[in-house]
């Protein structure tokens, strides 16, 4: 018969386990140690401390920047606030998309009894962590017990002034967003927080009231649609009319230019008709004064003379003929006539 042996593991011992053992003890403490004694401010948060215990009990002035700061505790705690731009939001939108800090859309009752549905954010900043936690409380108190509370009753009060119609008119909007502003730093800065900015984000009106002012507005829109055709059409006449009378200037004075330009050419027509009259007129009376000189001329004493020797000069280098000059057949060579009526 076989027997079963069972193998116990080696039982751990010996000094070298005791000081990992010792170790990681001390490691342990030391952790936890760090957590209890060593508080982190990150660098976008500013600290206050609050001493629970002795004499100088009480929240301290002193204030803690980003860093490691040693706590003792039990004895004192650091109270850290964020020190960058907060957004707090009044939109339904936000609320489901699980923001921690948004808020419903604030709804107005205005005057004529339509609701009007108002988005609204406020930006914000703590200066004073002290004048915080002394007036309000540790934590997150400051937007919950007065941020929020505050905003609510000062938008309502602001904007519940605007009726529906206002609405539409962003210079009005601004000024309730600005009064709205004015008035909650008024009540949150002694509390040590700053009012950068109060901006009205988005509105809407209930259906009923929606519907009554898009009909107007299309009503308002037809209106200054048949304004814009009218003024069109008007100056579109008045357009016509100018052209028109330009028009008729120019043929005017086209024509005008036309009938210039033939009677400049007719000036210049006679002109030149009157001096070659002119012109005709010396030549003919030269001509007539030439002959009348001539004549002249041949009238008076010893013009035969004067014609023969101008005949001899002309008969120079011809054959001398010889001819009878007196009896019967005789020939004077000085009577041209005679001459002229034999040949």
């Amino acid at each position: 018969m076989s027997r079963l042996k069972i193998k116990l593991p080696a039982r751990p011992g010996g000094k070298p386990a005791l000081i990992g053992a010792f170790a990681g003890m001390v490691a342990i403490g030391v952790v936890v140690l760090y957590a209890m004694l060593m508080v982190y401010v990150r660098p976008d948060e500013i600290a206050v401390r609050q001493v629970f215990i002795g004499p100088g009990k009480g929240i301290k002035q002193e204030l803690y920047s980003a860093g490691l700061h040693f706590v003792m505790p039990g004895y004192e705690r650091l109270h850290r606030f964020p020190r960058d731009l907060q957004l707090l939001e009044f939109n339904d939108d936000q609320i489901s998309a699980a923001s921690a800090h948004a808020q419903p859309s604030i709804r107005i009752q205005t005057s004529e009894g339509y609701q009007v549905t108002v988005d609204v954010t406020i930006a914000y900043r703590i200066v004073d962590p002290y004048a915080v936690i002394s007036s309000v409380g540790p934590g997150s108190l400051y937007e919950s017990s007065l941020m929020i509370p505050r905003s609510d009753k000062v938008l309502r009060q602001n904007l519940g002034q605007l009726n529906a119609e206002e609405f539409y008119s962003g210079a009005k909007r601004k000024v309730a967003s600005e009064k709205a502003h004015a008035q909650l730093m008024e009540e949150v800065s002694p509390a040590g927080i700053e009012i950068w900015r109060v901006m009205v984000r988005h509105y809407t009106y209930d259906d009923r009231y929606q519907e009554a002012i898009e009909q107007r507005k299309i009503q308002d829109q037809t209106v200054f649609k048949n304004r814009a055709e009218a003024a069109a059409a008007s100056q579109e006449a008045e357009k016509n009319r100018v052209l028109a009378e330009g028009q008729a200037t120019v043929d005017v004075e086209r024509e005008r230019g036309s009938a210039e330009v033939k009677k400049i050419a007719a000036d210049a027509d006679l002109y030149y008709r009157q001096r070659v009259a002119e012109g005709d007129l010396l030549v003919a009376l030269a001509e007539a004064e030439g002959t009348r000189l001539e004549n002249d001329a041949l009238k008076a004493g010893g013009a035969g003379n004067l014609v023969g020797l101008e005949m001899a000069e002309v008969l120079q280098g011809a054959k001398v003929i010889v001819v009878p000059t007196d009896g019967e057949g005789a020939v004077n060579p000085l009577d041209l006539d005679s001459l002229l009526r034999g040949w």
